[in-house]
């Protein structure tokens, strides 16, 4: 599985048409998803699941309004249940032939919207087979459940994921951690796995790596930390950096490992919200960062440009976005060059 800053072909989302994923905010949705293709489509293809030609049409519409261009973003009659590709799309790995060229294929894993929490999710669960058909990909079934979301990988061989989601009994109560493992080596050819504990606060995922820790490179990794001693992500995110420190690469050398803050707490109606910086997504030209906090977010992007020098680093207000819980990489997936 190739790293997500590795070349892209483009990036794959599906429209947001779920009002329930947003309850009473959802209105401004589709101009935030807008917003990520008006910066994505300069340097990539941005491939849209809809409906049918009616919601093809009413996104088209948006994205004119926001003043986005389309010659590079490419609509598909492929119908979803929910918006978040990073979890029900297609999972791509690659390996190199002989004459130097990429042979690609599609790793179709199960989806049961996070343990059965939001029925139904029969319609996302088929996005990957679509998708292989439409380009001709091959495609391959592990049988397991596996979320885009909770694994993140190196490029080289090393995959971050996190007990808490992985080994949930909602997920795959019959399979062992061992097993669990194979599958991963088997289906993403990776070689080593490095296992982080619990997930914040508010993430309905049951963990997911993407709001916490995230490769920048081979054998660097940024992840959030919480200054505040009184708040409830504090703990867990400190196990999670002292694992962090712990581990070793493939060569025994302690990874380069950098900080990001946690923004201030994001409450709608009296819920904690999954707000993190950790949640940005990888394009060919530009990392999109969730913005969240005016005092925080101009940090987060600094440390994040020196993570990504050669990327422009754009900050998109987010606020209303994750009251569904997600943010820019719980809706994007990559489709590698």
């Amino acid at each position: 599985m190739p790293a997500e800053w590795e070349p892209h072909r483009g990036t794959w989302l599906s429209w947001p048409h779920r009002e329930s994923s947003w309850p009473g905010n959802f209105a401004s949705i589709p101009r935030t998803i807008a917003e990520m293709i008006r910066h994505l489509a300069p340097g990539e293809e941005v491939h849209v699941n809809v409906n049918d030609s009616v919601m093809e049409e009413s996104a088209r519409a948006v994205l004119a309004q926001a003043g986005v261009g389309t010659k590079n973003v490419f609509f598909h009659h492929f119908p979803t249940n929910d918006a978040w590709c990073r979890d029900h799309g297609p999972i791509f790995v690659q390996r190199t032939l002989a004459n130097g060229n990429r042979d690609q294929m599609i790793t179709d894993w199960g989806y049961n919207a996070w343990g059965g929490k939001y029925p139904p999710f029969d319609l996302d669960n088929e996005i990957p087979r679509l998708i292989a058909e439409k380009y001709g990909i091959s495609r391959v079934v592990p049988g397991m459940i596996l979320e885009g979301g909770s694994i993140d990988v190196n490029g080289t061989g090393t995959l971050l994921t996190t007990e808490a989601c992985l080994l949930n009994p909602n997920r795959n109560p019959t399979l062992s951690k061992d097993v669990i493992e194979q599958r991963l080596r088997d289906y993403l050819g990776v070689t080593r796995i490095l296992w982080l504990g619990d997930g914040i606060v508010g993430d309905d995922t049951d963990g997911h790596i993407d709001d916490i820790t995230r490769f920048t490179g081979e054998r660097s990794i940024v992840t959030v930390v919480e200054d505040d001693h009184t708040d409830a992500n504090y703990g867990l995110l400190l196990d999670n950096l002292m694992r962090l420190e712990a581990m070793t690469d493939d060569r025994g050398e302690p990874y380069e490992i950098v900080t990001l803050p946690m923004p201030r707490p994001v409450i709608y109606e009296d819920t904690r919200l999954p707000a993190s910086y950790a949640n940005f997504y990888i394009g060919n030209q530009v990392v999109l960062c969730p913005g969240y906090d005016s005092e925080r977010d101009p940090i987060a992007k600094d440390i994040l440009q020196q993570c990504f020098p050669n990327r422009e680093i754009v900050v998109i207000d987010c606020t209303e976005l994750v009251w569904g819980l997600g943010a820019f990489h719980c809706l994007t997936q990559q489709w590698p060059a």
